[in-house]
């Protein structure tokens, strides 16, 4: 069973950046993010293939970048000109399939909290 483990949310101002880093205890071929703000529905942030492959949500393209650790058992999510509505918990995903959104995802991690400040 693969195990998720999450850091790096916090505090922000609007336009500032942070970095969420997820680390796996085995392999998957489908690591990434979804968030989900108070009131709202999940969401997916983020996903990236081990061969590479990455998708991200049309509401953070430009601003967030997906990156792999060298053992592929990582990801990081850099989240850059931060706005109020990217506040919410954001979850580490993992699995295999098509690595796109719409994928049932087995394996989840307990969140970590971004808050945004305007």
């Amino acid at each position: 069973l693969v195990r998720l483990t999450e850091s790096g949310g916090g505090s922000v101002q609007a336009g500032g950046s942070l970095t969420l880093t997820c680390t796996a205890s085995e392999y998957s071929f489908c690591m990434g993010w979804f968030r989900q703000a108070p009131g709202k529905e999940r969401e997916g942030v983020a996903l990236l293939t081990s061969y590479g492959g990455s998708v991200y949500a049309d509401s953070v393209k430009d601003r967030f970048t997906i990156s792999p650790d060298y053992n592929k058992k990582i990801r990081h999510l850099q989240l850059h000109s931060l706005r109020p509505e990217d506040t919410a918990i954001y979850y580490c995903v993992a699995g295999g399939g098509a690595c796109r959104f719409t994928d049932d995802f087995a394996t989840w991690g307990q969140g970590t909290q971004v808050t945004v400040s305007s």
